[in-house]
């Protein structure tokens, strides 16, 4: 073909400076809702981990916060009945206040404690005794592809119909759900289930309007997502995460040393105390 031939222009064809006054915005739109997905799995997958740390904080650093308490209120007691001043007394008696379980809660753990307070998985580990480790603090790195995955797939802020949303909706929660219990199993399970699910109809061209409408309501969900980030990442379980984000599971051990070394001193103060 030579320089002067030229292309055949059908048409439908467009060049350049022919495009739709709407294309550019709806480039934007979808660029814009790319990002938010990307944006809204970071700060799930960081809600995920806060969630995870405190529970683990609480279920294997909890028993031992207790007993150092309980062991405050005993050298307290030991320390008002050697010199029965009044004011070791006062101290005495709110130091044992801030340990005594509510009415009822004796009833509601059975056999979850011992006679000390204590569940069996504490006093295994205030006794140096073998205990089952806690499950990790974060998801599998697997688990979490998985959820990468499936959540830019079937994001609901990629529908366009309301139906189609509803579905996605639904869809999410239930992913997100099996994200939080780092179930490996059950994710795998429904990115088959949309991969056999219905195609999502061809998504009618938006009108300026209705693009102009849907970047505002992106730019909200964002401030919205940004403020729940700032919120978790100032929170203590968020901070102490940002302390050890790569090995949060390691913090948790270094917290634990620094508690039974705590506790064996208190229990020297107080061996000293009742001799």
């Amino acid at each position: 073909m030579t320089e002067d031939q030229g292309v055949n222009e059908g048409p439908g064809d467009e060049r350049p400076g022919d495009e739709r006054p709407e294309a550019r915005l709806e480039r934007a739109v979808r660029v814009a809702e790319q990002a938010l997905i990307e944006f809204e799995i970071a700060v799930e997958t960081f809600r995920v981990e806060v969630d995870n740390f405190s529970r683990l904080h609480h279920q294997k650093l909890g028993p031992m916060y207790a007993r150092l308490d309980e062991l405050d209120a005993r050298i307290a007691e030991a320390r008002a009945a050697r010199t029965g001043d009044p004011e070791d007394l006062r101290r005495a008696q709110e130091a044992r206040a801030a340990v005594l379980p509510m009415p009822g809660v004796d009833e509601l753990f059975h056999d979850w404690i011992d006679s000390d307070g204590l569940s069996p998985e504490a006093a295994a580990m205030l006794t140096d005794r073998p205990v089952q480790p806690p499950k990790r603090v974060r998801p599998s790195e697997e688990v979490r592809r998985l959820y990468r995955e499936l959540a830019r797939k079937a994001h609901p802020d990629l529908a366009r119909e309301e139906d189609e949303r509803k579905r996605r909706e639904e869809f999410i929660t239930r992913v997100n759900a099996a994200y939080a219990r780092g179930d490996e199993a059950l994710l795998r399970e429904l990115s088959a289930e949309w991969e056999a699910g219905p195609v999502p109809a061809e998504e009618r061209l938006s009108e300026s309007e209705e693009l102009y409408a849907r970047l505002e309501w992106l730019a909200e969900r964002k401030d919205m997502l940004s403020a729940l980030a700032r919120e978790l990442e100032d929170s203590a379980i968020g901070a102490m995460l940002r302390m050890a984000p790569d090995d949060p599971d390691r913090l948790l051990e270094e917290i634990a040393e620094q508690l039974l070394t705590q506790v064996s001193e208190r229990e020297n103060e107080l061996a000293g105390l009742v001799q």
